[in-house]
């Protein structure tokens, strides 16, 4: 990839934020228009949770392979196919008649969104070679996904009331349209010097695990523990079949050797455990708030302001400060603040009191609005350029599948605990568990920040990268050969 001058590494930097802005802002948004699509398609509790879980499943299980893609055939092809499909699949979703049609649709903007988060940093990374430089940008990256996560709510509660659900996939064409043709005109294109083959095994093991298990938690509350009990059983084996064989490949989809970085480790541990507790806390709030309390959708928006605000103002603070002090305070800060949130909830019953309502939200933003810098600075750091791609990939995937799961987990208990039941005469005691396995996720962040992020994590990570590279010579030198 050619030396690039500093602003068109700017430029580039910009082009890669405005696919992540939709891509984010597209998922936060959609759970404030849920109530709305609820009534409109006349879609039970699970329906709602499968039109989340839906596109974050296919994101999740193609994300690795896009990135390896993207490494072997050329990261802006890879990202420029990306921003085509997502667009499409937005101009689908805003015409689908009913929910069936709209999840099929959904499935489609995840093949285009797997595309590109993934590649886009892999872009970056190999964009800012010098290492403070790629941080600073990483951090402009995790700012970036803090704040469409924290504007998501109130644009889609304003879109919904002012023009209705369908517009929060109208938003997505001219955006995706713009960062298509800036594309095309100012990132250069990159690939990894060595290409890697496909892992067809290994990526269809990933979709059996990452789809079986969804299913099996979303439909286990309608359909009883026998029904998913195959499916269980489905996930399991694959989740085996993956630890055996991957390590056996020359170049597998999910390079196990990663995790013996503890950074690593923990960057994917804290990745699932921050965004599961984002997915269910939105998916409770957006309920609550308009199923219970009867807001409509954009005074439900303004309701998540105080959630919305820190997320705007601590997230680029987080990456100056991953860009200058390392990952470790805005982690510690992020897991305390997401713990003591949901506690709230789960111990007083925060959502019945205005004061502990505002309270929560703001911990919550808080929490949120640290964590997301240092876990894409420390997936990638330590790592050899040329692995980017894959790097970037499964620090993603950790991403969806927390939502995934957090959606998932939290919908399934919340459903088991109204039964049959109005959601305003059951709700805060039927979420209570919900917000107690919430407060567990925030404890993980805390914990495994604290473990990971340390002098003997740093040298972990250093090993790791050691190998890797010493692996890769090797391996050049039998292609020679």
């Amino acid at each position: 990839m050619p030396e690039l001058s500093p602003r068109r590494r700017l430029l580039v930097l910009a082009i890669c934020c405005m696919s992540l802005l939709i891509v984010s802002l597209d998922t936060t948004a959609l759970n404030v228009a849920l109530p709305a699509m609820q009534r409109d398609l006349d879609a039970s509790t699970s329906g709602l949770q499968w039109t989340i879980d839906a596109y974050t499943l296919v994101l999740a299980s193609l994300l690795m392979l896009a990135g390896s893609t993207a490494d072997r055939v050329g990261r802006k092809r890879v990202f420029m196919a990306g921003l085509v499909l997502f667009t499409i699949g937005s101009a689908l979703c805003s015409l689908a008649p009913n929910l069936d049609s709209l999840i099929a649709f959904r499935m489609v903007q995840a093949v285009g969104g797997s595309m590109l988060n993934p590649v886009a940093m892999s872009i970056i990374t190999n964009t800012f070679v010098d290492p403070r430089e790629r941080a600073r940008a990483i951090g402009v990256w995790g700012a970036v996904v803090g704040i469409s996560m924290g504007a998501g709510p109130l644009v889609g509660g304003l879109l919904v009331d002012s023009v209705g659900w369908r517009a929060i996939f109208w938003v997505n064409l001219p955006v995706g349209l713009a960062a298509l043709l800036l594309t095309l005109l100012h990132v250069p294109e990159s690939r990894a010097p060595k290409a890697r083959r496909l892992d067809p095994v290994g990526q269809l093991l990933v979709i059996a695990l990452f789809g079986s298990l969804t299913y099996a938690i979303i439909e286990a509350p309608n359909a009883g523990f026998p029904a998913v009990l195959p499916f269980a059983i489905i996930a399991l084996a694959a989740l085996l079949g993956l630890i055996w064989y991957e390590p056996r490949r020359t170049e597998p989809l999910i390079d196990l050797r990663f995790f013996r970085s503890a950074p690593f480790s923990g960057a994917t541990v804290i990745a699932i455990g921050a965004f599961a507790a984002l997915g269910g806390f939105l998916f409770l709030s957006t309920l609550y708030l308009q199923n219970v309390r009867g807001l409509d959708a954009l005074h439900a928006g303004l309701w998540m302001l105080p959630m919305a605000t820190p997320m705007f103002l601590c997230a680029p603070l987080a990456g100056r400060l991953v860009g200058t002090r390392g990952p470790r305070l805005p982690l510690l800060i992020a897991g305390t603040a997401m713990t003591l949130s949901a506690a709230l909830f789960a111990l007083f019953e925060a959502e019945t009191s205005n004061v502990t309502l505002v309270l929560g939200y703001a911990l919550f933003g808080i929490g949120f609005g640290f964590v997301n810098a240092p876990i894409t600075n420390t997936a990638v750091s330590g790592m050899p350029r040329a692995q980017a791609g894959v790097a970037a990939a499964v620090a993603s995937t950790s991403r969806q599948l927390g939502q995934t799961l957090g959606v998932a987990v939290v919908g399934a208990v919340l459903a088991a605990g109204v039964g049959a039941s109005s959601y305003k005469d059951t709700f805060v005691s039927a979420a209570g568990p919900g917000w107690w396995i919430l407060t567990g996720c925030g404890l993980v962040v805390l914990v495994a920040g604290l473990v990971t992020s340390g002098p003997w994590a740093r040298r972990t990570a250093e090993r790791t990268a050691e190998r890797l590279e010493s692996a890769e010579i090797r391996d050049s030198s039998r292609v020679i050969a």
